[in-house]
């Protein structure tokens, strides 16, 4: 079952959000943030989190600004807003009882999750899925149309079948956003899950990323996925990954 729920953006205008209720013994509450131009109902997010639900660990997956069924202009986002809306998705869990254990982040969204765990309410484990080690690395996605988004202060985009416009504040924010010293500074039990044939976004990037993390630390390598995880199973398996890995940080532990 999805419970459906609504949010306000830290900008103001309201997220839309569903909530994967657990099966039979709840083992744990958790929040699914998605990539860099997806959604709450990308094969990820949505594949992820209803089996992490069926394994008793119910998931939150939300859109970001101007994504999806949420409110407002995806022009007024930027990395800053994905990391501190990641932080109101985790008081919502936390204000509705059921607090958030496990930060599970895909792509661009494991930057974001990276940048946010350590503020956010009751996250006591951090799982990242093709994430990149710095948030610029998504740049190379609007590079076509970067010079005029810096020289007119908003151009239009075309990604992924519709019309987005990238704003100046988005590409400088992304450009002042960095990432190594939070990974560093990062308490929490982290798990990096990457595929070696991931050609959005480079297994390297995995590499930083676990070098620069503290123990606890795990490395997980998903052979054979795609970077959206859209393969028959991959998702489902990303999910089996990280619920084991997760159940000695539940506040319900199986």
């Amino acid at each position: 079952m999805t419970e459906k729920v609504r949010f306000r953006s830290i900008v103001g205008p309201e997220l839309a959000g569903a909530i994967d209720l657990p099966d039979g013994e709840i083992r744990g509450w958790g929040i699914f943030v998605h990539g860099f131009t997806l959604g709450k109902d990308s094969p990820a997010a949505s594949r992820v989190s209803k089996q992490l639900a069926r394994e008793g660990i119910g998931m939150l997956r939300y859109d970001n600004l101007g994504i999806g069924d949420s409110d407002g202009d995806w022009g007024d986002g930027s990395f800053t807003v994905k990391v501190q809306d990641t932080l109101r998705a985790a008081a919502l869990m936390a204000e509705r009882g059921t607090p958030a254990d496990l930060l599970v982040g895909h792509s661009w969204g494991g930057a974001a999750a990276l940048a946010a765990a350590a503020e956010a309410t009751g996250i006591r484990a951090l799982a990242t899925i093709g994430a990149p080690a710095e948030p610029s690395h998504v740049e190379r996605q609007y590079d076509a149309v970067m010079d005029r988004v810096l020289s007119e202060g908003s151009h239009e985009w075309f990604v992924g079948g519709r019309t987005l416009v990238l704003k100046r504040a988005f590409v400088e924010d992304v450009r002042h956003a960095h990432l190594r010293d939070r990974i560093r500074e990062l308490t929490l039990p982290l798990l990096v899950l990457h595929s070696p044939t991931d050609h959005t976004v480079d297994i390297a990037n995995a590499g930083e990323i676990f070098r620069e993390a503290r123990h606890p630390r795990s490395f997980v390598a998903l052979e054979g996925a795609d970077h959206l995880l859209t393969a028959r199973g991959q998702a489902q398996r990303a999910a089996h990954i990280i619920s084991a890995w997760a159940d000695p940080y539940m506040s319900t532990p199986s």
